[in-house]
């Protein structure tokens, strides 16, 4: 066997076409076999439960700073239920992620169901947008320090 063939097959690509044969066609990003949907599906809810991650870090850090700011704070109450909700939110965009992994997307009787959770992280990612907005706009502070006593 030609082992220009069997690196091909180990790769998981198709066999090399001569360029006059019909089935050739340009190759896409050096490589001549088609899109795996799963492979593609699974990176793209990966990099979001990414960003699901940073978000929730970064408002767990908020949270943070409006409890050391206390009651006080002009805006205390509603930034700890923007926040608070942002956080389940979040957890649950978090878990839907996780049961979209979980299906093949070559399946075709999951595809009305994969297409309605999709649809449903749409929309909860996009709540949570229009929450972290409300969320900037109320403004957390980290409380200042006094550099220097006052005499």
């Amino acid at each position: 066997m030609d082992s220009r063939l069997e690196d091909y097959e180990l790769n998981g690509d198709l066999r090399p076409v001569s360029p006059s044969s019909p089935d050739a066609s340009p190759p896409r990003w050096g490589r001549n076999r088609p899109i795996n949907m799963n492979h593609y599906a699974n990176k793209k809810s990966a990099a979001e439960s990414m960003l699901d991650i940073a978000l929730l870090m970064a408002n767990a850090s908020q949270l943070k700073a409006v409890i050391e700011q206390g009651p006080s704070f002009a805006f205390f109450i509603p930034l700890v239920v923007l926040i608070s909700i942002s956080l389940v939110l979040q957890v649950g965009v978090g878990v839907l992620l996780i049961f979209l992994v979980r299906y093949d997307l070559n399946n075709p009787a999951k595809h009305a169901k994969l297409d309605f959770l999709n649809n449903l992280a749409t929309g909860l990612v996009f709540i949570i947008v229009v929450v972290n907005i409300f969320i900037t706009a109320f403004g957390v502070q980290k409380p200042m320090m006094d550099v220097a006593p006052r005499q």
